[in-house]
């Protein structure tokens, strides 16, 4: 039986690595919730320029990292997107 792409595919000598990919996968998740969050804050025009260069900034630096750790460990952005069976991707395609 094989198993999707997508799926977690728990090994003994891999468990680092699908311990982080499950990690970040959490996080990009987050990230993305936050993003939206902060682009209809943006748009409705109740922050602050100063809020609007720190929440930019932060953002920046957390897709930044994400990369950092996604090529650590040999993970494209794609390999977070894991597979909820009939619901379809965790993640938004892009």
């Amino acid at each position: 039986m094989t198993t999707p792409r997508n799926r977690l595919d728990l090994e003994p000598d891999t468990v680092e690595r699908d311990l982080i990919k499950l990690v970040l996968t959490v996080v990009e998740l987050l990230r993305q919730l936050m993003e939206r969050q902060a682009l209809r804050r943006f748009d409705s025009g109740g922050l602050t320029e100063e809020q609007e260069e720190r929440i930019g900034l932060t953002l920046m630096l957390l897709e930044d990292r994400m990369t950092e750790l996604r090529d650590r460990y040999g993970l494209r952005p794609e390999d977070l997107n894991l597979d909820l069976g009939p619901l379809g991707p965790l993640l938004p395609r892009e």
